[in-house]
């Protein structure tokens, strides 16, 4: 197991398997809220569902509107169980707080090149850790 500090935005304690996207995320373009699976092409996880994950990416990209789509992943049932990210930005702030989403960004360390899709994590944003049991 390894610890990493981050930063907390959204509060919450989850556990789970974790999706793991390299590439910048549109909420807006890349995710479909009623169905919560990633479409952008171009992405390596297209096809991929967010629901039940912790979704971990680099940084979050385009319209105010992705805001309101991780609402809609909230309200369709389909939203991850957490956001993990470099550096979040006030698209995936604004969205994590409306659906009530554990948002956490800045890692002391560079995870996004030690996780891998499937591994599972623990975060504790009271105590400003994950937690990787791989």
């Amino acid at each position: 197991m390894m610890e990493v500090r981050i930063r907390a935005i959204v509060e919450g304690k989850v556990e789970g398997s974790i999706l793991v996207s390299r590439s910048a995320i549109s909420f807006l373009g890349d995710i479909d809220a009623k169905t919560g699976k990633i479409i952008d092409s171009e992405n390596s996880l297209y096809g991929e569902c967010l629901k039940d994950k912790i979704f971990v990416f680099p940084r979050g990209k385009g319209s105010t509107v992705g805001s309101y789509v991780i609402y809609g992943l909230r309200i369709n049932n389909v939203a991850p169980l957490a956001l993990v990210t470099k550096e979040a930005e006030t698209i995936v702030i604004a969205g994590a707080i409306l659906a009530d989403i554990p948002l956490v960004d800045q890692p002391d360390i560079d995870i996004f090149n030690i996780l891998e899709s499937g591994d599972n994590v623990i975060i504790d944003t009271n105590e400003k850790k994950l937690i990787i049991k791989k």
